[in-house]
């Protein structure tokens, strides 16, 4: 290992040869003992940062294979330092809410009741406009809280078995009475030993402390739609935070961008590009090629064409959504003036321009041609 590089293999507290299995069960526990939500000491949120990224790395074979033969990950496989932001594991979480769902309980203080249901993630895909049109596939990598494979997403540990709550008896409430100067009173409050369920695990999993779901990451594949937009947004069901001890999980939300492309530009169902036309070609008219979506497109130029004219052609935009057509081409054209001549050329324009009148000697004044067009 060279002066300045870290060794990932001793951050996660590893072998050099763990297997995959390995490293998931280290980066598991580590994270539970390392996130500066539950770890007070002046260096956590850098240890986890550092965690973030030995994972990131080790649990990926092509990084895990260039680091083990270079001591770092090649840039054409991303910036060791990028790591996965596993902020999303804890994200709105506070100290009640964070040993709720590791450990399944409810802070004393805080009378809160254990979310059991998994939360919404969100994550960006970014696409081509001609993956846009015609929808495509993407693979995207997904990090969140998953059910635990060792108890099966039960929460219960080798032996035990869901009891009913010593504390309230089974009815996930507290009731409590204090007497008031009106008489005595009643409260009905949430039981905090079983988080108002009315049963607890007499002996939860190790693995994952009881609550059913481990920080883990996931390769999935999204199906992109023809004809999405911009910012348009996929829901793909389960793919989110797991739920505590089997819960219904959370939905991931796919956000897609789309790439600007280097000559279309996008307005809805429209697509608009330019075409560069001579000044003979706009005067007499001409049949050209412009820049189409999935390739080029056939467009005529009408003669006595300017600069700033565009060509519509129908049909050849983007899909509509819902299926009925296409949107169309709009082609604006921007006539090129030659900045050399050669001597036959110029001779020729000089022809022209004698027949067109641009001869200032030969050019009649705007007063003059208002007498002519009056008879005078």
């Amino acid at each position: 290992m060279s002066a300045g590089t870290k060794d990932y293999y001793a951050i996660l507290g590893i072998e050099r040869d763990a297997s995959d299995g390995d490293i998931k069960r280290a980066f598991r526990a580590k994270a539970r003992e390392t996130h500066p939500d539950v770890n007070n000491e002046p260096d956590a949120e850098e240890r986890f940062k550092e965690l973030n990224e030995a994972y990131d790395v080790l649990s990926d074979p092509a990084k895990r294979d260039t680091y083990d033969r270079f001591g770092t990950v090649d840039p054409r496989f991303g910036a060791a330092g990028a790591g996965p932001d596993l902020g999303d594991f804890f994200a709105g979480f506070g100290m009640d809410d964070l040993f709720s769902a590791f450990f399944g309980a409810v802070n004393a203080g805080s009378r809160r009741v254990v979310r059991y249901e998994g939360r919404d993630m969100a994550t960006a895909v970014t696409i081509t406009l001609e993956e846009a049109a015609t929808g495509t596939e993407k693979q995207i990598v997904v990090d969140h809280l998953a059910p635990c494979d060792v108890c099966h997403a039960t929460g219960v540990g080798p032996g035990g078995k869901v009891v009913t709550c010593p504390q309230c008896g089974g009815t996930g409430q507290q009731r409590s009475q204090r007497r008031t100067f009106i008489g005595v009173m009643e409260s009905v409050q949430p039981c905090e030993m079983c988080g108002q369920t009315g049963h607890i695990i007499d002996t939860p999993c190790q693995e994952c402390q009881g609550t059913g779901r481990l920080p883990d990451r996931e390769r999935i594949t999204v199906a992109i739609p023809p004809a999405v937009s911009d910012g348009a947004r996929l829901r793909v069901a389960g793919y989110g935070e797991a739920g505590v001890r089997g819960a219904a999980p959370g939905d991931l939300v796919v956000t897609v961008r789309i790439q600007e492309h280097e000559f279309l530009h996008r307005e809805g169902d429209d697509l608009h590009c330019r075409a560069s036309v001579t000044m003979t070609q706009a005067a007499l008219g001409a049949d050209l090629k412009a820049c189409g979506l999935l390739e080029d497109t056939e467009i005529h130029v009408p003669g006595g064409s300017q600069f700033g004219d565009v060509v519509k052609v129908k049909g050849e935009g983007m899909p509509r959504a819902r299926g009925s057509g296409r949107g169309d081409l709009f082609v604006h054209l921007a006539v090129e003036v030659p900045k050399k001549l050669s001597k036959r050329q110029r001779e020729l324009l000089t022809e022209l321009s004698s027949e067109l009148g641009d001869d200032a000697s030969t050019q009649r004044s705007p007063l003059q041609r208002l007498r002519e067009w009056f008879g005078g």
